[in-house]
């Protein structure tokens, strides 16, 4: 099996240039199923996830293709079917976008229920509201799910909860159908804003991508062309959290820093030096760490995927700080992995009391999921010894090459190959002394 082993590193210093965002980039690729001619994107990324929703596209009829400067080509004319494999479709949480994007031209769309990080159930009550809404039935059933709708029709849509997925779905769905469709209560997430333009660049009418309120006109089709993905704030923000726990100074490129605002300020109140420019910020260790309190909350507020990386980084800070996990209370799986390389945490309910200042000790860890794995990469940099990272595979369905991104910023780390059993009784034995 793959481990990450990973050596403190001191002080990092450099730049990463950061790659396209992943969240974006799945609810891209499946908007292109609504055009009638090929689409091509730049940014996005070379990562597992990405790796899944060409096969599914692929199976469906859409021909993808990666070009040599990276670009992907996604030709949507031969699609010939809307039932999406169900294996497929529940390896990863965004497979549900295909069913907004093939609705309307089929009429009909089968797929199997979302999957993806296992540290919470991924609720789609949102979604099959918004559906019914225009016109869709529903029938649910042990392994997959189907979407069925003779005709959409525009209606007004009241989330009960911001959710980013609904939001994009819904609006996909909305695209090709007849009259209005107005989404109160949306979400104004980036990846929401950059799917908006991508379909209105090739002739989707939406207004009001990034408020609470999203109108959609629909129109009889949609066409092709080229469009650019947005940056990874996520991965941007994880990157600036190393200059922090290891009092060094890192940059993050290509990248858009209005993403990142909430990110920013709480770095900030904590004690690192923020430096922005147009596509770049730079963070730099201003000594002393401070504790603080964090609420998650939906974008524009602090993002529930930053919030295992500042975890690592809030056991450094010296005093008591407290994390509220408002989208997924149940996303404290590094708690325990934390715990085995010495950190002091507390959970309460949806809550993570953390003492800081407590030194890290390497130790074998499993990341659980992509943010998991993050975290466990930050709290390396601040341990004495060596840490090893097991399921490596869920760091490689976020990041197109972890390894080289860390290395760029000096971190010293290798991904090796170790015999399954051994790394499993190193992590019986971590599991045992807890």
């Amino acid at each position: 099996m793959n481990i990450i082993r990973l050596e403190r590193s001191g002080p990092v210093s450099g730049s990463v240039k950061i790659q396209g965002s992943k969240n974006s980039s799945l609810a891209l690729m499946a908007a292109c199923c609504l055009s009638d001619s090929p689409v091509t994107l730049s940014g996005v990324p070379d990562i597992y996830d990405i790796r899944v929703i060409c096969d599914i596209a692929e199976s469906v009829g859409m021909k993808t293709a990666r070009h040599l400067n990276g670009d992907i080509t996604l030709d949507p004319q031969h699609i010939h079917t809307a039932d999406i494999d169900k294996e497929k479709a529940s390896s990863y949480r965004a497979s549900y976008y295909f069913i907004g994007a093939l609705l309307a031209k089929f009429g009909k769309v089968t797929i199997g229920f979302p999957g993806g990080d296992n540290f919470v159930s991924r609720p789609i009550d949102q979604h099959v509201k918004g559906l019914k809404a225009m016109g869709a039935e529903v029938a649910f059933y042990d392994e997959h799910y189907t979407v069925e709708a003779k005709k959409l029709t525009g209606a007004e849509i009241y989330f009960d909860t911001i959710t980013s997925g609904a939001t994009i779905n819904c609006m996909l769905a909305a695209v090709l159908a007849e009259g209005r469709t107005v989404l109160r209560g949306a979400a104004k997430d980036p990846e929401v804003v950059d799917t908006a333009i991508m379909l209105n660049e090739f002739g989707a009418k939406i207004s009001g991508a990034g408020t609470d309120t999203i109108r959609i006109d629909g129109v009889k089709s949609i066409g092709g062309g080229h469009h650019t993905v947005i940056p990874d704030r996520l991965i941007a923000g994880a990157f600036l959290m190393c200059a922090g726990i290891t009092g060094g100074s890192v940059t993050v490129t290509d990248v858009i820093p209005d993403h990142l605002g909430s990110c920013i300020a709480k770095l900030s109140e904590i004690g690192l030096r923020i430096e922005l420019h147009d596509q770049s910020i730079t963070a730099s260790s201003g000594g002393k760490l401070k504790a603080t309190r964090v609420r998650t909350a939906m974008y524009p507020g602090f993002a529930t995927d930053l919030q295992q990386p500042l975890t690592a980084l809030l056991t450094q800070a010296h005093g008591k700080s407290i994390i509220t996990e408002k989208i997924y209370p149940k996303r404290f799986q590094h708690v325990a992995q934390l715990r085995r390389m010495g950190a002091d945490i507390e959970l309460r309910g949806s809550s993570a009391f953390i003492r800081g200042g407590v030194q890290l000790k390497g130790s074998w860890v499993h990341a659980t999921d992509i943010r998991a794995g993050t975290c466990l990469l930050l709290a390396g940099l601040a341990a004495e010894g060596t840490t090893y990272i097991t399921g490596v595979e869920h760091i490689e369905r976020g990041y197109e090459d972890a390894i080289s991104s860390f290395r760029s910023i000096g971190v010293r780390l290798n991904r090796e190959q170790v015999d399954a059993a051994h790394a499993a009784e190193k992590l019986r034995i971590g599991s045992a002394k807890l």
